[in-house]
C-alpha cells in the first residue's frame, strides 16, 4: 500500500512553489506505513495530490519532496537520472585553472536532498545525511561509479545531522580503493594535501574557491591575517600569490600543522607563515591590544546559527569578531568576512557588519559580494541553498 500523507488545510502552498521541505507542522495524518526513506505521495487537506517525496519520521522535515509529475516513479532509475543530471551540469562549469576538486552533487540544488559528492582527483567522497538518501544510496552510488569510473567511493556520513534523522554516523570506503591519508589536489596556481577521512565536511572547503582567487587578487606583498584558517585555504593562496607573511589563527593543531605542510607543498619559506592556536575571539582581542596591524583579515568563521531561533546570539558573534577584525586592519585595508549560516540573509548579514564598523570608529565601503561557486548551485525553489555569504570590504 503506497503511504499518503495528508496536509493540514493552508499548509500546501509551499509544496506548490515546489519548496522540497514538508515540515511535521504541516501534517494532517498519515495513511499507510511510516518507514524511514520509503517514497510516499502529499496529498492536500481537499484530497489532490501535490507530489512525492521520501519520509523521514525522526526528523522535523518530515518528507523531503523529489518529484511534482504525478507520472514519475521515484525508484534506481529515477535516482540515477539524478546524478547524471548533475555530472552533467558540472561539465558544462568551466573549472579554474588547474583544479582537480569539485562537487559533483549539492543535494537539494540537485533535486537529491540530503545527498553531497564532492569529487577529489579520482576518488569521490560522498555524504548521505537523511533517511532519504541512505535508503536510495545503492543507485546513487551505481551510477557515480558507471559515469566517473573512480579509484574509490569513500564515505563521510559522520556528521550531527544524521541524529535528527534517527541514523547512526557511518564513516569508511564504499567502492573501490581507500583514499590516502593524505590526497593531494590542485587550484589554481596552489596545491593542497587533504584529509577525507577525517577532515571537515568532506576534507576541504571546496565552497571558497572563487573566494580564495579574489583574495589572492589582493595578497600581493600585503600582511595577511587569516582567522579560522582550518588547513590554510585561504592562507596558501595568499602566500603563492606574493604575501610578504600569512598569520593563521585556529583552536586546532592539527589543522594548523597541515597548514604548515600545505605551505611546504607550495615551496613557502617558513618564515613567511606564522601559526597561533587559540581561539580566534581571545586572539583577536590580544593583536588589537599588542598593536598589530595588517593589510588584509579573513574572516570564514564555522556556522553560528543552525535555525533562525539562534540568529540573534550569531549575529552578536558576527558583530564582535567583525569588530574586532576592524581594529586589526590598517588604514586603506581590507576585509573578507564570511557567514556560511544558512538562516543569516545576506542583508542581515550586510547590517551586522556595518553594526561593528560603526563600533569600530571605522569607515567601510562594500568593494564586492561574495558567493558559493557555481558547482554549489541554488534552486530557484529552495532559496535556503544560498548558505554562503561574504563580503569584501575596504576600511579606512
Amino acid at each position: 500500500m503506497t503511504t499518503k500523507i495528508f496536509l493540514k488545510p493552508g499548509r500546501d502552498r509551499s509544496a506548490l512553489r515546489r519548496h522540497p521541505w514538508i515540515f511535521e507542522g504541516a501534517i494532517q495524518k498519515i495513511e499507510g506505513a511510516k518507514r524511514p526513506g520509503e517514497v510516499v505521495e502529499i496529498i492536500d487537506a481537499k484530497g489532490r495530490w501535490l507530489a512525492r517525496g521520501t519520509f523521514s519520521p525522526r526528523s522535523q522535515i518530515a518528507v523531503r519532496l523529489l518529484s511534482w509529475d504525478p507520472s514519475e516513479a521515484i525508484d534506481p532509475a529515477f535516482f540515477r537520472s539524478r546524478v547524471r543530471q548533475a555530472v552533467l551540469g558540472r561539465d558544462l562549469i568551466r573549472p579554474p585553472i588547474g583544479s582537480s576538486a569539485r562537487r559533483l552533487i549539492h543535494a537539494e540544488a540537485d533535486g537529491l536532498p540530503g545527498t553531497i559528492v564532492d569529487q577529489y582527483g579520482n576518488y569521490l567522497v560522498c555524504q548521505f545525511l537523511t533517511a532519504g538518501a541512505e535508503r536510495w544510496q545503492e543507485p546513487l552510488v551505481a551510477e557515480l561509479k558507471s559515469q566517473l569510473s573512480p579509484t574509490g567511493i569513500y564515505e563521510r556520513s559522520d556528521v550531527t545531522v544524521r541524529q535528527k534523522e534517527g541514523l547512526h554516523p557511518v564513516s569508511g570506503p564504499i567502492e573501490g580503493s581507500e583514499p590516502p591519508g593524505l590526497l593531494e589536489i590542485e587550484e589554481g596556481p596552489c596545491r593542497f594535501a587533504v584529509d577525507v577521512r577525517n577532515g571537515h565536511k568532506t576534507g576541504f572547503y571546496l565552497d571558497q574557491r572563487d573566494n580564495r582567487a579574489r583574495v589572492r587578487d589582493y595578497a600581493a606583498s600585503a600582511d595577511v591575517l587569516d582567522c579560522f584558517s582550518y588547513t590554510g585555504g585561504f592562507a596558501v593562496s595568499a602566500l603563492v600569490a606574493g604575501a610578504s607573511k600569512v598569520t593563521c589563527v585556529d583552536v586546532s593543531s592539527d589543522a594548523l600543522e597541515l597548514v604548515k605542510y600545505n605551505a611546504g607543498l607550495n615551496h613557502i619559506a617558513e618564515d613567511r607563515l606564522e601559526t597561533i592556536r587559540g581561539d580566534v575571539f581571545n586572539t583577536l582581542r590580544s593583536l588589537r591590544d599588542s598593536g598589530k596591524e595588517f593589510d588584509v583579515v579573513v574572516l570564514d568563521p564555522p556556522k553560528f546559527a543552525e535555525t533562525k531561533n539562534q540568529l540573534e546570539r550569531a549575529a552578536r558573534g558576527y558583530k564582535d569578531i567583525n569588530l574586532f577584525a576592524m581594529k586589526n586592519i590598517r588604514t586603506g585595508g581590507v576585509l573578507f568576512t564570511f557567514s556560511c549560516s544558512g538562516a543569516m540573509d545576506p542583508l542581515l548579514f550586510q547590517k551586522v557588519v556595518a553594526g561593528a564598523a560603526q563600533d569600530a570608529g571605522r569607515q567601510v565601503q562594500i568593494l564586492g559580494r561574495l558567493n558559493q561557486p557555481a558547482d554549489h548551485p541554488v534552486a530557484l525553489s529552495f532559496p535556503e541553498g544560498h548558505y554562503l555569504k561574504g563580503l569584501l570590504c575596504r576600511v579606512w
